[in-house]
């Protein structure tokens, strides 16, 4: 059977892999898309959207029980657990069908199947009826990653779970081990406590969101030991023992192993790139710890193949992934365009309290040479977070003492996942402090504190 052919085929439709389609088939190429599960991939089905969905539900129940803050009178509020799950993931659903609208709205060619690399300029599609095979010039891999499984750890589904579980769960958890306090370990975590069960979060580094500037992670551990959770930091889950209805970890600190007994563990100690079965060793393409190795533009050092998301490296964010497509997409087509490099992304995590940051930490900052004019505001100073009743939060940021350069902005609290943008684009102009004290913020909003922040690193403060 004749290949069909394209100028340009991307294997995985995530959020890395569809949006490079679209901007391609903008500028005239003609696309084929690989898909071997569900259009949005991770994102859209089991990471990004869905969690969002059950944090909103956690945040709604969080907000009952604190009616009487507002004047108001809640009685006996209680919750449907499969009807919170239900509602995630037919927002989920929604989501991956709205994708599959934009294929057709610009006329992509979706294949369903199980897709690898063939020989030069061809791509194997393993369908439901056979083998299709398709080529183009330029094939770009988005083929995503999944949870990493530390041995004596693995998931069950049962028992044990990966964040994949923990999207649509047997049970509700009672007694919870979070292992790993990254985004999505704290996430699961803010979620499932919020819920009601008493959970405990173990990281084997001395700080829990250890990619965060350390002062957020100290603010966030204690906003969450003050709801209840246990942190448990320099600690190591060794092995876990599961029974019937509960799992036994076996938990080292200190040099000594303890156990604890809880009815759910999630893992959530990172992920590993999906670089299995795709011909990567045959076709030349280097793969350093799980990664496909790429230069900025996306390029694999292999003519006419790409790689882009989280198989290409960190940051393991969906919208990291997004521009890189649009980069990847952009260059095939023949365009010139400017490469985004990992400290112009934000990271969100969208826990209670939120956590949002870009660009450097204060440490980092330090030991790249940089003199450094930090700037704090507390959201106790700021009159629309205490009128929306979350007085507790901070944003910091950070400048090259010299230059005035935004070298990078870190905030906790309330709607900071919405807030961080405005550095994102200050960062983007190359904006100093200058321009950001003399744009001019509407009131009341909490992006005052944003200002007021940048005031605070030059010792002008006006509210605190």
């Amino acid at each position: 059977m004749a290949a069909q052919p394209f100028d340009m085929i991307v294997i995985g439709a995530g959020p890395g892999g569809y949006v490079c389609a679209i901007r391609g088939a903008q500028l005239g190429l003609k696309v084929a898309i690989v898909e071997r599960e569900h259009m949005g991939g991770i994102c859209l089905n089991w990471g990004c959207i869905p969690t969002k969905a059950l944090l909103r539900t956690s945040e709604i129940y969080h907000l009952m029980h604190r009616a009487g803050d507002f004047g108001l009178k809640v009685e006996g509020a209680s919750f449907d657990f499969d009807k919170v799950i239900d509602r995630s993931r037919k927002v989920a659903k929604q989501l991956a069908s709205g994708v599959d609208h934009l294929m057709k709205k610009n006329k992509v060619t979706v294949v369903r199947g199980e897709g690898r690399l063939a020989g030069s300029g061809r791509v194997a599609v393993k369908t439901d009826t056979g083998e299709e095979v398709l080529e183009a010039g330029h094939i770009v891999l988005a083929t995503g990653a999944r949870a990493r499984e530390l041995p004596g750890l693995e998931a069950d589904g049962k028992r044990v779970w990966t964040y994949r579980h923990a999207l649509k769960p047997p049970h509700m958890p009672k007694k919870l081990l979070v292992i790993g306090s990254g985004a999505i370990g704290i996430e699961f975590a803010s979620f499932y406590h919020t819920m009601g069960a008493q959970a405990t979060v173990v990281e084997v580094q001395d700080r829990i969101l250890p990619v965060e500037d350390e002062e957020i992670s100290a603010f966030a551990r204690k906003a969450f030991e003050k709801q209840g959770m246990t942190i448990r930091t320099a600690t190591t889950v060794k092995k876990l023992e599961r029974g019937r209805d509960t799992v036994t970890a076996h938990i080292e600190s200190g040099g000594k192993t303890e156990t604890a007994e809880f009815d759910t563990v999630i893992s959530a100690v990172g992920i590993v790139g999906n670089t299995e079965g795709l011909g990567l060793k045959e076709a030349g393409v280097t793969v350093e710890r799980g990664q496909v190795k790429v230069d900025p533009m996306g390029r694999t050092g292999v003519t006419g193949l790409y790689a882009i998301g989280d198989i290409a490296g960190a940051p393991w964010l969906a919208h990291k992934a997004s521009h890189e497509g649009v980069t990847v997409a952009e260059l095939i087509a023949g365009g010139d365009p400017h490469p985004v490099t990992p400290d112009q992304i934000a990271g969100c995590t969208y826990c209670h309290p939120q956590v949002a940051s870009i660009g450097l930490t204060e440490a980092q900052a330090k030991d790249r040479g940089h003199e450094v004019k930090v700037g704090r505001f507390p959201f106790i100073g700021n009159g629309k977070a205490i009128a929306l009743g979350e007085p507790e939060g901070l944003v910091k940021t950070v400048f090259d003492a010299q230059t005035g350069e935004l070298l990078g902005a870190h905030m906790i609290g309330a709607e900071v996942t919405e807030l961080i943008q405005g550095y994102v684009v200050g960062r983007t102009l190359e904006t100093t402090e200058a321009e950001l004290m003399q744009a001019v913020f509407p009131h009341p909003t909490l992006s005052e504190m944003m200002h007021e922040s940048v005031l605070a690193a030059y010792g002008r403060a006006l509210h605190y």
